[in-house]
């Protein structure tokens, strides 16, 4: 019982240090660029391809494609931006979401984790303690986030690789149909809960490198991220102009199709 309450705190623990993680990035990001984001977005949303690159840009730096959308939705609430512009964005976004998954795919697993994220949250905290605020402040909170990334990584997996001892995969296993919507829906209520696909998908990566799940389990986990992160969206333009809300309603109808796609293609995996 004790072994199961340390597992337990252990993967809680390295998902708040995920979350923490993905938050100080955001804000440091977004406190370095200062006005430079407002300016992009106003910028370079002029056709559509811009727009969509734009949003995949800006989400693959900032690392949440929450706060881009949501930014997003703000400037269109405002009057800034056109539904046409945002569209763009948001689409963008939904593509550019996809690098954390990359970042801990290719990354997180073939770092030496105390050699390379410690030091970062040393630079970082050494930046934000004696630059109070201004560039410098934002970059090193950026840094400290960087390193809580990688150590939060770090820390699922080793409590993933722990559940794999004490438990059988095959007590957890689905098959058919069921299985792939109950994985589905796993992923859809863990990114609404965290409110980040970037965790959700972070969980997924890791319990299917430990083997705790398979990969076509991990691929509906996946899905069902996509799917929830249209979440934020939804309760962004609770009270919002209609254009902010037509917005958010193009991109639930733009993840649902694109998982219905997914979905369609997720037996291919097997053959690669």
């Amino acid at each position: 019982m004790g072994e199961i309450v340390a597992l337990a705190g252990a993967g809680i623990g390295g998902l708040g240090l995920f979350i923490l993680a993905i938050g100080l990035m955001t804000e440091g990001l977004k406190a370095a660029a200062g006005s430079s984001l407002r300016r992009i977005l106003t910028t370079w949303t002029n056709t559509p391809l811009r727009g969509i690159f734009s949003g995949f840009l800006m989400t693959a730096i900032v690392q949440s494609s929450s706060a881009v959308t949501v930014a997003s939705l703000g400037f269109v609430n405002a009057g800034l931006l056109s539904l046409r512009q945002v569209l763009g964005i948001i689409f963008g976004a939904n593509i550019g979401t996809t690098m954390t998954g990359w970042l801990v795919a290719v990354l997180g697993f073939h770092l030496n984790v105390e050699a390379f994220a410690l030091p970062l949250v040393g630079i970082g905290m050494a930046l934000k303690l004696t630059q109070q605020q201004g560039r410098l402040a934002a970059l090193g909170q950026t840094l400290v986030g960087f390193g809580l990334f990688f150590i939060g990584i770090g820390v699922l997996k080793d409590a993933f690789d722990g559940v794999m001892q004490t438990f059988s995969v095959s007590q957890f296993s689905a098959d058919g149909l069921t299985g792939i919507f109950v994985y589905l829906l796993i992923g859809i209520v863990i990114t609404v809960l965290t409110q980040s696909s970037s965790a959700s998908i972070a969980i997924t990566i890791t319990a299917a490198a430990s083997g705790l799940i398979e990969l076509y389990s991990a691929g509906a986990m996946v899905i069902g991220a996509n799917i929830g992160t249209t979440s934020t969206a939804a309760f962004a333009a609770i009270g919002a102009t209609s254009a902010a809300k037509r917005a958010a309603a193009a991109q639930v109808i733009f993840n649902l199709g694109t998982a219905a796609i997914a979905l369609l293609i997720l037996p291919l995996l097997f053959y690669f």
